[in-house]
């Protein structure tokens, strides 16, 4: 369905069965977010200043992201018009690259130095000005032109980040050699050269040493590549767009398997602002030519997740993205993101380089893996699981894999990747208070005065059909000696069996946190003996119950905006103290449902025992047996 206050083309359900949406509701959706940007605009139209929690990086840099990751989404409707659009959107940026390299403007933009945040905004400008070339670039005045230049060559032998922003300096330069500018090859060869120490196979890349899986493998490691490969045009890329069609091909065959039936991502990782940008490796693959994907599922995976976000006020009553998932919730975004950081989501836009009758737009859509049965999907390379059940259309991922620290030296832990567990219909407890706790999809060894041991790094013992397992040492505030704790998630149906090895200090208290579920109203809560639920007015309902090793206290813990999904939040848990003769084993039955869930008859019938190896034996009412 359309949003509130957004006058779209009547939809086709003949083509597009399962969302509604067409190429023109893409359009429709694009114009809005650009005319709404009007109002925010500085006078020489060279910086938009958006309301909202300003970034680390000041006012005008904000201002400048306003404008370049806007322009992105502005270059994906002129060029995909073929130039026809409203003239006055070519004028607005056409000035506005005027007056921001013009040092005497009033509104010039921050020059290009060493890992600024004006880098990443230059990649956006130099993408935008490479698809419009015919309808800007080339209408610019050279004094224009030699300005833009300049700014550009901050780039030149500059040094960035090492992670995706080496991919900026690599689009940015090209860009200046494809206009004849001076550049340097070596900064080119160089980003892309690193880029392959962080491949890990299967489609998969690191952003970055470590293991840091999220988004950014598609939004920005996949698809910055294939768009320098545009720029560098046929026989200008060395070869090595072949390997990047390869490798995205080879990511785009398990990528389906994050969308929920609702059109929902997996909320795991930084920089969830973006939104609609996860869409943006799907629209490559088509545009690259590289995709396993037929047409009609490309359009039905992009089309539903716009349309998820549509539906739930995004963008808002003014037209705007706001800071946040749905509404603005900053516990949700990091210290770098600026009130313009969402338009990021322009990248969801790409599709729009598609022309109307390439057969994405006009092939019939197809369901996503989870709408057509259950699915479980090992990914061994991040170390994930992702599991899909039909009947409710949610996406579980369990991770075994990711935690976004380096590879040695001081690690923190991450919500957004520290948690055992995230969904499609759940968020992490974000809040700094509500992370201080940690209930939610954690395992925590707790101080007497209850502040929980931490999960830092997370060291992968395999991924495989329905099985992952890892290790992480869990320290108490204090104590100076880890307690490492090996866990292994098995999948059975729509649950998770979650077994933890850990031999605690005798008389510590442990505590396992399920799902947490967030509403506009205060979750419902149960709780047993060896047991606790919760559930939304909704009917989404998370639930934990205890299958070995654990006592009898359960408890729901309960914060105020402290999630990405709603202001009242609620999370099911286990406590138990560790005995001095115990087995060391802890073995937890985790449920996300959007149908009735009965603890108590899951606890009464489903059977757990560890053998003397340690091994542990779950054995299901249907007569399943799961080894762990």
């Amino acid at each position: 369905m359309p949003a509130p206050h957004l006058t779209l083309p009547s939809t086709d359900r003949v083509r597009s069965p399962l969302t509604g949406w067409t190429r023109a509701h893409w359009e429709a959706l694009a114009d809005r977010q650009l005319a709404a940007l009007v109002p925010y605009a500085t006078p020489g139209l060279a910086q938009y200043r958006l309301p909202g929690r300003g970034s680390w990086s000041g006012v005008v840099s904000d201002g400048l992201e306003g404008y370049a990751r806007s322009f992105l989404l502005a270059s994906f409707r002129i060029a995909g018009a073929g130039g026809e659009v409203d003239p006055r959107l070519l004028e607005r940026y056409a000035r506005g690259l005027t007056t921001g390299t013009d040092r005497s403007s009033g509104e010039a933009w921050p020059e290009l130095t060493d890992c600024s945040q004006q880098m990443v905004e230059a990649a956006s400008i130099a993408i935008g000005l490479h698809e419009t070339r015919p309808w800007l670039w080339d209408m610019l005045d050279a004094r224009v032109q030699e300005r833009v230049v300049d700014w550009f060559s901050g780039f030149v032998g500059g040094r960035t980040w090492d992670n995706n922003w080496r991919l900026f300096q690599v689009v940015s330069e090209q860009f200046l050699a494809s206009v004849g500018a001076p550049y340097r090859r070596a900064d080119i060869d160089g980003g892309l050269d690193r880029i392959e120490d962080w491949y890990r196979g299967e489609g998969w890349y690191s952003d970055g040493d470590g293991r840091n899986f999220d988004y950014y493998v598609g939004w920005a490691l996949h698809l910055y590549p294939l768009l320098w490969a545009r720029m560098a045009g046929p026989g200008g890329d060395g070869g090595r767009a072949k390997v990047y069609r390869e490798r995205l091909r080879e990511f785009l065959t398990t990528y389906p398997h994050f969308f929920g039936a609702d059109g929902a991502p997996v909320h795991q990782g930084r920089s969830l602002t973006y939104r609609f940008a996860a869409t943006a490796p799907v629209w490559m693959g088509a545009l690259a030519d590289c995709t396993p994907l037929v047409p009609g599922l490309t359009r039905r995976l992009a089309s539903g997740t716009a349309r998820h976000f549509v539906e739930r006020g995004v963008p808002d009553e003014r037209g705007l993205l706001p800071l946040g998932w749905y509404g603005t919730f900053l516990p949700a975004t990091q210290a770098y993101s600026g009130p313009a950081s969402p338009y990021w989501a322009s990248k969801a836009f790409l599709g729009l380089l598609l022309p109307a009758d390439h057969p994405v737009w006009t092939e019939r859509e197809l369901p996503l893996p989870v709408e057509e049965a259950d699915q479980y999907t090992a990914l061994p390379a991040p170390g994930w699981l992702l599991h899909g059940t039909r009947h409710d259309g949610i996406v579980r991922l369990v991770n075994h894999g990711s935690d976004h620290n380096p590879l040695e030296g001081p690690a923190q832990d991450d919500p957004h990747y520290a948690k055992f567990g995230y969904s499609t219909a759940t968020a992490p407890e974000t809040a700094p208070r509500a992370w201080e706790r940690a209930v939610d999809n954690h395992l925590a060894l707790l101080a007497p005065d209850g502040t929980p041991s931490r999960r830092l790094r997370v060291h992968p013992l395999g991924c495989a059909g329905r099985i992952a397992a890892s290790r992480h040492d869990a320290r108490l505030p204090g104590r100076d000696d880890a307690v490492p704790v090996e866990t292994t998630s098995a999948l059975h149906g729509p649950w998770e069996i979650r077994a933890h090895r850990l031999r605690a200090p005798h008389g510590t208290v442990l505590r396992e946190g399920g799902h947490a579920v967030a509403d506009e109203t205060r979750p419902h809560a149960e709780r047993g003996a060896g047991w606790a639920l919760t559930r939304t007015a909704a009917g989404l309902t998370s639930a934990v119950v205890a299958l070995h090793g654990w006592g009898e206290e359960a408890d729901v813990a309960r914060e105020v905006d402290a999630n990405a999904f709603g202001p009242h939040s609620a999370t099911p848990f286990l406590t138990s103290t560790a005995a001095a003769d115990g087995d060391g084993v802890h073995v937890t039955l985790v449920a996300l449902a959007r149908d009735a869930v009965h603890p108590r008859a899951l606890r009464e019938s489903v059977t757990c025992a560890v053998d003397a190896d340690g091994t542990v034996r779950v054995r299901f009412p249907d007569g399943t047996e799961l080894l762990l």
